[in-house]
Formats: C-alpha cells, structure tokens, sequence
C-alpha cells in the first residue's frame, strides 16, 4: 500500500516542539544557563542569573497584581464582599485538597 504523502518526520516537529516548551515553561531555558555556568565554575553568572530570574518574576507578578486589582475594584461585588475572604480562601482550600486528593 503506497501512502500519497509521506507523515512528518519528528525532525520537523523539533523546534516546534522547543518553542511551547520554552513558552510555557519559563524554568526551561534557565536549566542550561545553570548547569554552564557551574560546570564552569563561573558563579557570578550563576548568581546573575538567579537574580535576573527572580527580578524578571517578582516584576512579572507585582505587576499581574496590581493589574488585576485596579480591574477587581471596577467591579461592584454588592454583599459578596463582606465574604470575599473567605471566598478567597475556600479556594486556596479546594486548591490545596485537589493537590493531596487528585494528585495535581
């Protein structure tokens, strides 16, 4: 049986592949900064790196969070504020037990 066109090779699908993972996982592309560094003893550039990405996240999310709240104070939440804490942590709740129990 002759196939008209012949499957993509795993070749083709490689820097596909490479850029969702650096995309969506911000730790993978630290992990071979690291590991060069060390192995060449180089530990001002390891600890260059380490601030840069702990700068670069904690910039990331203080800025999300202040987005995120001038957003929340233009919605008018009426008598669910009064159990907005406890909302918040009923969720952290769920977050927590879905860990333990759903292995997540």
């Amino acid at each position: 049986m002759e196939w008209e066109q012949a499957p993509a090779s795993w070749k083709s699908l490689t820097p596909w592949l490479l850029f969702v993972i650096f995309v969506l996982g911000p730790c993978e592309p630290l992990i071979p900064l690291f590991f060069a560094s060390a192995v060449a003893g180089d530990w001002a550039q390891v600890s260059l790196v380490v601030a840069g990405y702990g700068g670069a996240t904690l910039l990331a999310m203080h800025g999300l969070v202040a987005l995120f709240w001038v957003g929340l104070r233009k919605v008018d939440l009426g008598p669910l504020e009064r159990w907005t804490h406890a909302l918040a942590g009923g969720v952290l709740a769920l977050a927590g037990a879905a860990m333990v129990f759903l292995g997540l």
